[in-house]
């Protein structure tokens, strides 16, 4: 007896899924957004991005979904210290700054990728995996400064301007129904990558950290 119990109870709950599945298809969400950026550069430690976007996700099912996310990043400052550096990029000499430079660059964020959720009852946890692009004027803000400055040879292309590099954000966070179509996303917590060019070094890789919050609607 107990067995059959068990059977429909898995049975009910299955259904149970289903049925919200149905219910909630799609979700449109607003964040704010607070992003520590590594721009692996030696004299520069993280930076930190503010901002904030939203999105859209369809829900095949109660744990799975498609997600397409924007955010966008104000201005933060990038400040070369004064010092002598070697940028062959830039210039066959060593470069001396006898004063820092202080530029600043922005940030925009574009991603889609798949999210696999959890639900228990008002809670509903998630995980997620995206890809996607971004681009940033920070470097090439800095090369600009570095430029005004210091008698630089014709910089690369792919220096010279805004970067669109690959990104990607592998993470997960919670959500917390209010109502039948409303929630609250108070913690969603990213691993970033990105491979922006990096004009004082050989390193293409940055290893970023995100923290959003905000909230959903379900139709």
């Amino acid at each position: 007896m107990n067995f059959r119990k068990a059977i429909l109870l898995g049975i009910l709950l299955l259904f149970g899924s289903s049925v919200y599945a149905q219910e909630q298809k799609v979700e449109v969400f607003g964040e704010y957004s607070y992003l520590r950026f590594n721009p692996t550069l030696s004299y520069l430690k993280n930076r930190s991005f503010n901002g904030g976007g939203g999105g859209v996700q369809y829900n095949f099912t109660g744990y799975f979904g498609i997600k397409a996310e924007f955010m966008g990043y104000g201005s933060t400052n990038f400040t070369i210290p004064a010092g002598t550096y070697n940028i062959p990029k830039l210039s066959p000499n060593p470069i001396v700054v006898n004063a820092p430079i202080t530029t600043q660059g922005n940030m925009f964020t574009y991603l889609f990728g798949p999210v696999v959720r959890f639900p228990i009852s008002r809670v509903a946890p998630f995980g997620e995996l995206l890809f996607g692009g971004s681009n940033s004027n920070g470097y090439a803000n800095q090369i600009k400064g570095i430029c005004n400055n210091f008698t630089c040879i014709s910089s690369p292309s792919n220096l010279s301007g805004t970067q669109h590099p690959f990104t990607m954000a592998l993470g997960g966070g919670l959500d917390i129904k209010v109502s039948t179509n409303f929630s609250i996303r108070p913690i969603e917590i990213d691993y970033i990558l990105t491979r922006y060019t990096n004009p004082l070094t050989s390193t293409n890789n940055q290893n970023s950290f995100r923290y959003s919050a905000g909230a959903v609607l379900h139709f």
